[in-house]
């Protein structure tokens, strides 16, 4: 094994960062450098000014550096909520680019994609985007390509969905800088089972327990993959039934017993989830938030949201909104 020069990492993390998502990047690095006995990987833990900072699981981080002395790091990571953002974002938007210029590879991690996009540092680029984000980083970045895959590998690029796919993620880099027979043994050492790579998709919930939409029978799948390529052009069940190849009998049968739902009731689930997602995330009105995921109008909207959540958007809204005021958090974190 040829072990190479040292690689400096560093972790920007901004108040209310998922903690889950650190861990699963340093734990992998700190493995390969004992199995390896060569300490190749090393890291600084990084804030926008050097004072310490708070996980969302309300521990306290206190960083090594400011943003502003990162010019050593060789890769730098993003981790943050998707409302995250500097407090001097044109100094600190500056410093990015600056990174990025002498050949800083960054990166993101689950909601930090939405401080590196508003860098206009992901411009061009094709960038991972945690489900429950999805919405919310469309509406904001309609530009920037998104995928489902679970992470995203590129020389000066590298973005993971999540805490999960933020250890896939660190596999593929210790298999990169060292061997993949010691990111096999990582992997071993923490019993993770297999190690993804670029185009495996994120599983999702289906609204039922046990269920994620990887585990659902191929015509529910297709019909489930239709919805979502439809929300704000909606498409009667009939039509829908037709494209997954089935009658809408069958479908129906099919999705009572595998989600507990008929397709319409499916449908608007997808649909309101979209529409949360929106609430929490995005600064959109509501009827711009109805017009995304196909009403025509926010009273016709509010009654199904009250259907499917029991409370109405406006007052989810405000109460997610409260809790970040009063708690400084947000939630949730992926």
């Amino acid at each position: 094994m040829t072990v190479n020069k040292n690689i400096q990492f560093g972790f920007l993390i901004f108040p209310g960062f998922p903690m889950s998502c650190l861990t699963s990047m340093i734990e992998p690095l700190r493995a390969a450098n004992e199995i390896s006995g060569h300490e190749l990987f090393t890291w600084k833990l990084v804030s926008e000014d050097g004072e310490r900072v708070q996980a969302s699981a309300h521990v306290w981080f206190e960083p090594d550096q400011a943003l502003a002395e990162c010019d050593k790091l060789d890769r730098l990571f993003i981790l943050s909520g998707p409302m995250a953002k500097f407090e001097a974002p044109q100094s600190s938007n500056g410093v990015l680019r600056k990174l990025s210029r002498h050949g800083v590879a960054l990166g993101a991690i689950s909601g930090g994609v939405f401080p590196l996009a508003r860098a206009g540092l992901l411009d061009g680029h094709v960038t991972s985007v945690h489900w429950c984000y999805e919405a919310a980083f469309a509406a904001e970045f309609p530009d920037i390509e998104a995928t489902e895959n679970v992470i995203v590998l590129a020389d000066n690029r590298q973005t993971a969905s999540g805490a999960a796919a933020a250890f896939d993620l660190a596999l593929h880099l210790i298999e990169e800088a060292m061997s993949a027979d010691v990111a096999t043994e990582v992997a071993c050492w923490f019993q993770h089972p297999l190690l993804r790579g670029q185009g495996v998709t994120q599983r999702k919930p289906t609204f039922v327990a046990e269920i994620s939409n990887d585990m659902l029978p191929p015509m529910v799948r297709k019909a489930v993959d239709i919805f979502a390529a439809n929300i704000e052009d909606t498409l009667p069940i009939s039509e829908v039934a037709k494209e997954a190849g089935v009658s809408v009998r069958q479908l129906e049968r099919l999705f009572v017993q595998t989600t507990g739902k008929t397709p319409l009731g499916y449908y608007k689930s997808l649909r309101m989830h979209k529409a949360r997602q929106l609430l929490h995330y995005s600064k959109d009105t509501m009827i711009q938030i109805a017009l995304a995921v196909g009403y025509s109008s926010t009273a016709s909207m509010s009654r199904t949201y009250v259907e499917v959540f029991g409370i109405p958007p406006k007052d989810d809204r405000k109460k997610i909104n409260m809790f970040r005021v009063n708690e400084n958090a947000i939630l949730p974190q992926a």
